[in-house]
């Protein structure tokens, strides 16, 4: 119904909380619910919880309706007004950082988008973002991880071709819990024009 009225989905924010990570074969419940909006935002929540009904992994996302033609946001109260605001059931109360630039990154990946890499609206999938800062990262410090928190921005497409760099600074420690095993925010930039295509901070952190 959208893609007739020329409009689409398009995930512009997301943080995520993972507290453990699950067991192969562990059984789990998935999710997913609309939580209202702000602004030019449709937010959703999810989580993911285990047989005892705790959260191993819990999250937030904002959304717009963009319109294909023009590439521009659209007020999303129209569909908004016909979901549920589901009050108090909050996955992730604190939402999304609103990221900023850092100070004396450095470039630690480069990655041209491919085939592979581009969904159905035409640009680089989200999810690829995400695997790009993992795999700029060293793995050492991935598999230590016993909990994680991700916040990223997503501030530009990235079209088919296109190549985008990775550059990593030290970010702060924030205020979950304990200090962090590590605390690094990442800015994705185009090669050919500069442009800032993402941002991210990831934190990790290892059970005493």
């Amino acid at each position: 119904a959208m893609a007739k009225a020329n409009q689409v989905w398009i995930l512009s924010r997301m943080s995520v909380l993972v507290d453990r990570r699950p067991r192969y074969g562990e059984t789990l419940t998935v999710r997913s619910w609309p939580r209202g909006g702000e602004k030019l935002f449709a937010l959703r929540d999810y989580d993911i919880r285990d047989a005892s009904d705790n959260a191993a992994v819990r999250a937030r996302s904002g959304w717009l309706i963009i319109d294909i033609e023009k590439r521009r946001p659209l007020r999303p109260q129209q569909v908004m007004d016909a979901l549920p605001l589901n009050a108090g059931l909050d996955a992730l109360p604190s939402g999304a950082a609103a990221l900023a630039g850092q100070n004396n990154p450095h470039k630690t990946g480069e990655y041209r988008a491919g085939y592979t890499s581009v969904d159905y609206n035409g640009h680089v999938n989200n999810v690829r973002y995400i695997q790009w800062i993992q795999d700029s990262m060293d793995m050492e410090l991935l598999e230590k991880a016993d909990k994680m928190r991700l916040d990223i921005n997503y501030l530009n497409e990235i079209l088919p071709g296109e190549v985008t760099g990775i550059w990593t600074a030290a970010a702060e420690s924030g205020t979950d819990g304990p200090p962090p095993l590590c605390a690094m925010a990442f800015e994705g930039r185009k090669a050919q024009s500069g442009q800032a295509a993402f941002r991210a901070e990831l934190r990790l952190w290892r059970e005493p």
